[in-house]
């Protein structure tokens, strides 16, 4: 059986995920590229706190806990 991966999850997993839940799952999946980012100096720190900022915005984030984790969401 071939198995889909849908942001690091397989695919039973993301679909008993609720709108919610997904919606966090892909904010922190977005955290961690524009992380990637910074680290790797494809961006400042401005850039990162600025993207990270509007980000957290858009999608509704803004009292999701610094810490969390893929384990939180399921």
């Amino acid at each position: 059986m071939t198995k889909i991966r849908i942001i690091f999850m397989e695919q039973d997993v993301w679909e008993k995920l609720s709108p919610e839940q997904k919606k966090r799952q892909l904010y922190l999946e977005q955290k961690k590229t524009l992380e990637a980012f910074l680290e790797r100096g494809a961006i400042s720190k401005a850039q990162f706190d600025k993207s990270l900022g509007d980000l957290t915005v858009k999608m509704g984030m803004t009292g999701l806990a610094e810490k969390a984790c893929y384990n939180d969401v399921i």
